[in-house]
């Protein structure tokens, strides 16, 4: 949990990724009760998986 933490977080600063989905990426780190924050990151984590693979493995491995 706290590797895909911290990968989110790079993903999130990453400029080669659009803003509104860095913005998502954002608001899925942040301690929101409830499946809200978690939602957003299971959306995200989809969008990221289907069009941004690459940076997205790029992340993984820089968080561990």
């Amino acid at each position: 949990m706290r590797r895909m933490i911290r990968a989110v977080k790079i993903l999130a600063t990453d400029g080669r990724i659009p803003r509104p989905l860095r913005g998502a990426a954002a608001f899925g780190v942040l301690p929101i009760p409830g499946p809200v924050d978690e939602a957003a990151l299971l959306l995200v984590g989809a969008l990221l998986w289907l069009f941004y693979r690459e940076r997205l493995t790029e992340a993984w491995q820089q968080a561990a």
